[in-house]
């Protein structure tokens, strides 16, 4: 797909994308997240390339917070419920166009975002009426390394495959990845 390889940010929902959207509670109430490291390691190597990764979530929990800190994810809107507007809010800091942004979603919530980003993209496990509204329907669920299947198709539309398919190619990055 020819939009992938223009794209300088990824902006990703969290709940039901970068996690398989269960909540686990502890004997305390307090609620545990599932985080995949594949993702972990795909917003990585993005990075590592130049390209820019945001999180954009209707929550905002300290599990969440702690994520994104380990990452070194440069951008987040947290508690946001008004996709649209901090998608433009997204673009404007990390200094990107529409075209040059995909969203990565999975429910209805991540509509608005879906209409004002040049490239949206679904998880496999969306609901249909999700996947219809998408540009690219992922093969992976939402947890399950969707967001690293995302994160592969941008890296080779860039010409940047050996980032993540050659042992050279990932030892070139790892440096900037340990930053």
């Amino acid at each position: 797909m020819n939009r992938l390889a223009k794209i300088k940010l990824v902006i990703t929902d969290v709940d039901g994308v970068l996690t398989d959207g269960s909540f686990y509670y502890d004997e305390n109430g307090e609620a545990l997240k599932y985080f995949n490291v594949k993702d972990g390691l795909g917003i990585k190597m993005l990075l590592a390339c130049g390209i820019q990764v945001a999180v954009l979530s209707g929550g905002d929990t300290p599990i969440l917070r702690r994520r994104i800190k380990d990452l070194g994810i440069p951008f987040s809107q947290l508690g946001k419920m008004s996709k649209r507007q901090a998608c433009f809010d997204l673009m404007q800091q990390a200094g990107v166009t529409p075209d040059e942004t995909a969203f990565l979603g999975d429910d209805t919530l991540d509509l608005p975002a879906f209409e004002v980003c040049g490239l949206s993209v679904a998880v496999g496990d969306a609901f249909d009426y999700i996947k219809q509204q998408a540009d690219l329907v992922l093969t992976r669920k939402g947890g399950h390394s969707a967001f690293r299947e995302l994160s592969d198709m941008i890296l080779k539309a860039q010409g940047k495959e050996e980032v993540y398919s050659t042992a050279d190619g990932f030892m070139k990055v790892v440096e900037k990845m340990a930053q």
